[in-house]
Formats: C-alpha cells, sequence, structure tokens
C-alpha cells in the first residue's frame, strides 16, 4: 500500500464558551472529538451524519482554516499542523475548498476575472495581467462557462453558476485535494446533477484528490469512493460506498440508510426511527456517543469508548457489538 495523501489521526476541536463579566472560559463544544481518517491519492471519501456532527469542522480543520485543538494532520509526508508562514502559504496551493454556499462566498465587489485571479497572483501563477487573463479563461471554460464571463459581478450569475466559479477559483492553484464542504446541498436537484457531474470530470481530467462532505446519502454515494460516517465528533463507520450502503453495520449507519427514498414504489424497507434528540455537544454522552439513542446499547456502551476495528477488509465499525 502506497502512503495516503492525507492522514488525519485523533483529530479534535473545541470551541471555547465564555461567559460572565471576565468573559472567562465557562465550557467548551466538543465539535470534533478524536476523528481518524486517510485519504488515498485520486480517491474521494465521502463525510456524511446529520447536521452538527462535525464534518465541515473536520474539513476546515485539516486546511488549518481553523486551528485544531489537538490531533495530527499528515498532507504528503508532512505534518500540517507544525507549518506557518511561507510553508503554510505553499500548503495552500495543493489543499483548496469550494465552500457550501455560492452566495456567501464570492466577493460580490469583484468581478469574476478578479476572484479567479487573485490566487494566481497570490502564488505568481501568472506574470503578467495579459497571462492572468488567458488563464481565467481557461478555467472558465473549464467548468462550462463563457470566457465573457469574466467581467461580470456575482449577483448576475445562477447559483450553479456562481458555484461553477467557485470550483475554478479552487482549481486555479493546480490542487492536489480539494474539500466540498456540502459544494451542492444549497442547490435545485437538477443543478446538483450537473455540478456532480463536472467535479467527476475534473476528478479523471486532473487527478483530483477529493474530500466530499454532505449530508445526502444519495450524492454521496454517487461521487464517492468511500464514505466515513460521523456521529458527534466521531467517525462510527468507514468503507467502501458500494459496501456501506449493501451491508451497513453500525447501528447508526442503518437508521440514517433507512430514511433514503427507495424510487420504486412496490420496494419496501424498514425505516428505522432514533428515539430522543442529538445530545448537547457540549456535555456528550460518555462511552459511545450514540448509546443513548441506540436500539441495541448495552451498559457497557455507556462506559467504555469504541475504537474503529476492521470487521471485514476495508469496513472499519465503532461498535462494541458489532464485529
Amino acid at each position: 500500500m502506497s502512503e495516503p495523501l492525507l492522514k488525519v489521526k485523533d483529530l479534535k476541536k473545541h470551541f471555547a464558551i465564555r461567559g460572565g463579566v471576565l468573559s472567562r472560559v465557562v465550557d467548551h463544544v466538543h465539535a470534533v472529538d478524536g476523528v481518524s481518517l486517510e485519504v488515498a491519492q485520486g480517491e474521494t471519501l465521502g463525510v456524511v451524519g446529520e447536521s452538527g456532527c462535525g464534518k465541515s469542522t473536520t474539513g476546515r480543520c485539516i486546511l488549518r482554516l481553523i486551528e485544531p485543538t489537538s490531533g495530527e494532520i499528515w498532507f504528503q509526508g508532512q505534518d500540517v499542523r507544525k507549518m506557518d508562514g511561507e510553508k503554510l502559504r505553499a500548503l495552500r496551493r495543493d489543499m483548496q475548498i469550494i465552500f457550501q454556499d455560492p452566495y456567501a462566498s464570492l466577493n460580490p465587489r469583484l468581478t469574476v476575472a478578479s476572484i479567479i485571479g487573485e490566487a494566481l497572483q497570490i502564488h505568481n501563477l501568472a506574470k503578467t495581467n495579459k497571462d492572468i487573463e488567458a488563464r481565467v479563461v481557461e478555467l472558465l471554460e473549464t467548468v462550462g462557462l463563457r470566457p465573457e464571463y469574466m467581467h461580470r459581478y456575482p449577483h448576475e450569475f445562477s447559483g450553479g453558476q456562481r458555484q461553477r466559479i467557485g470550483i475554478a477559483r479552487a482549481l486555479a492553484v493546480e490542487p492536489k485535494l480539494i474539500v466540498c464542504d456540502e459544494p451542492v446541498s444549497a442547490l435545485d436537484v437538477s443543478v446538483q446533477a450537473q455540478v456532480i457531474n463536472l467535479l467527476e470530470d475534473l476528478q479523471e481530467k486532473f487527478g483530483l484528490t477529493y474530500l466530499f462532505i454532505a449530508h445526502d446519502l444519495s450524492v454521496v454515494e454517487h461521487i464517492s469512493d468511500r464514505v466515513a460516517v460521523m456521529y458527534l465528533g466521531r467517525v462510527v463507520e468507514i468503507s467502501s460506498a458500494k459496501d456501506m450502503y449493501a451491508n451497513p453495520k453500525h447501528p447508526y449507519t442503518e437508521a440514517l440508510l433507512s430514511a433514503v427514498p427507495i424510487p420504486d414504489p412496490k420496494a419496501k424497507r424498514k425505516r428505522i426511527v432514533l428515539q430522543g434528540d442529538v445530545p448537547n455537544p457540549i456535555r456528550p454522552p460518555s462511552g459511545c456517543h450514540f448509546h443513548t439513542r441506540c436500539p441495541i446499547a448495552v451498559e457497557r456502551c455507556s462506559r467504555d469508548v469504541p475504537h474503529l476495528k476492521e470487521t471485514t477488509p476495508g469496513h472499519w465499525v465503532s461498535c462494541h457489538l458489532r464485529s
């Protein structure tokens, strides 16, 4: 096995809660609570889970858009957490992000040419304005937009077109890894399919690696090679997309997949309805975070923290009762 492009080990991010007259730290939100995962060169790892489970925070910690509380992040064999200054800037070329909201992620005061060309100037990838303009035209055509759009402003485009501009901006520096932070969740269903197909074409053309964050399980199944399921800041299951959807092992994954609509009206699937609400991430449950809602939990689940173990080749589960 070759060394993975990205390796994350026991990543944690706890946000401080301040209160009182002196704004002292009174508690912490355990947004990411011990995430470990690997992404190989050229693959797409889908990260799924309900809102607030820590998916986006994990992605931003990997890119160091926010600083992790603890843990290890290795990219191409380099320790990302120890980088600063010029080393961190150089890293930005290889690791990019596509944001969730195409309406908020583009500066409304800049033209498309300035939005995409800014990265070329920062990283000295084009020597003259003419070179920058030529590269912007090339990138717009790559994502399916017309060259004359470069002189327009973001408010003149639809949501799908804006997201294509965001993709072009991410591609400008020729990255190796792109964190796709729910890139289609704000778009219409028909436009979602177009953007997903574009991302797949770009991956094949440029040999890109994706960390694809989403809550739509059908989208993740379509684009991902492997899938990691998160619950309350932890990864509870990782496997190939095919195996995950055909043979889920963790009770939470089973509940998630039971909610996915089936296009065949004659087909039936047993719906698993979880009891109670997602626990407060300020004071998460002891032991397995899922034990308060798990239909098969036993006393040990509330006491011991389960760790990911390989139950079948390539299929890892964090559960005391599943093997």
